[in-house]
């Protein structure tokens, strides 16, 4: 059975600045752009939570809900020191390690003898070290696979730990609400619920078969998740190439007008993951893909787009739709990535407004 820790800082942006400046520690916090144009926050303390503000809001929203609001600029130099640091904890205790972020990642230490082999004192220490020798707090989870130990690590936010042994998987896992997944997000969680399901439970009893035509090949990746399973290694460099979402439809898309009605659900999805990777990419391409009803697809991409918004995404699907001019089954959307340290004159990866 494999013992993995998913260690995930708490608001590791705003708790740097904190830690660098002690007289912000009892107020609300956000690192963000300005409130002039497009800014949004990309990450807030837990005081300014309380007011409604969230990373991926409008500075302008966030500054409405909470006036007081101490907004600071970016300084990814500070953060990615930090980040170095806690890796290099990390590394002491085990080499498989696979950097999610730079406050995020999986350790593997099922190998591990630290600690007579136990997993839970290890992360316990582990999260000592950061806040020690590094000054942020930091939550993990441990569990048998990663997406368990990701779940876990939720739980106890902020500065603690939850554990997930292998004899109460099925206990935890009936009762897991279904938003809990990662890859299920408000536009999904909706269509779930019109199934019926809105745990784990409820999907393990429903026809894996007839979900995957529900809600497309993800039915599959959920009726796993359903019942705890994940059989995912941790990879020890983990490079991403790319970052899509897309949606397979229960009915055809007839025109190009019914999809520019559907690419709304499809944004929202891929702006979640954008943030999730601002930190450590660039884009360098933007595109998306129509698959058609005879299962013809075609992709069109364009680079040196400093900012991608609605009204580009609409103009790349016409163009697109127009090379099959038939009703389409699935539409995705992505970019084309590149780590921040490889290249500076890149696209910074943008919201979609």
């Amino acid at each position: 059975m494999r013992k993995i820790i998913h260690c995930d800082c708490d608001c590791f942006y705003a708790s740097v600045e904190i830690r660098d400046n002690k007289a912000l520690q009892f107020l609300p916090v956000a690192v963000g752009g300005s409130s002039t144009g497009r800014g949004v926050i990309t990450t807030c303390n837990y005081i300014a939570r309380e007011y409604g503000v969230r990373s991926a809001m409008p500075t302008v929203t966030a500054l409405r809900l909470c006036p007081k609001l101490i907004l600071l600029p970016v300084n990814m130099q500070k953060y990615r020191i930090a980040s170095n640091q806690i890796k290099a904890i990390f590394l002491e205790f085990t080499n498989k390690v696979e950097s999610v972020s730079l406050d995020e990642a999986y350790l593997d230490v099922s190998d591990s003898k630290h600690f007579s082999g136990s997993a839970s004192l290890l992360a316990k220490h582990i999260r000592e070290r950061i806040y020690n020798e590094v000054g942020v707090t930091a939550s993990a989870g441990v569990a048998p696979n990663k997406f368990l130990a990701k779940v876990a690590s939720d739980i106890n936010k902020p500065n603690g730990q939850y554990v997930i042994a292998p004899d109460s998987i099925a206990n935890f896992i009936s009762g897991l609400h279904l938003r809990r997944i990662p890859g299920v997000g408000k536009v999904l969680e909706k269509k779930l619920n019109q199934l019926g399901l809105t745990k784990c439970v409820d999907v393990q009893n429903y026809c894996v078969e007839t979900l995957v035509k529900k809600i497309g090949s993800f039915g599959y990746t959920l009726y796993q998740r359903s019942y705890g399973k994940d059989n995912r290694e941790v990879k020890e460099s983990s490079i991403r190439k790319s970052v899509s979402v897309e949606r397979t439809f229960s009915q055809d898309l007839d025109n190009i007008d019914t999809c520019i009605e559907n690419i709304y659900l499809l944004i929202e999805s891929f702006q979640e993951r954008l943030y999730k990777l601002q930190d450590s990419y660039f884009a360098k391409a933007y595109f998306v893909k129509i698959k058609f009803n005879d299962f013809s697809q075609t992709t069109l991409e364009r680079s040196n787009i400093n900012t991608l918004d609605v009204d580009i995404i609409k103009e790349m699907y016409m163009e697109a739709w127009k090379r099959g001019s038939k009703p389409a089954r699935l539409l995705g959307l992505g970019a084309r990535l590149i780590p921040k340290e490889e290249c500076q004159n890149s696209i910074q990866l943008d919201l979609l407004r």
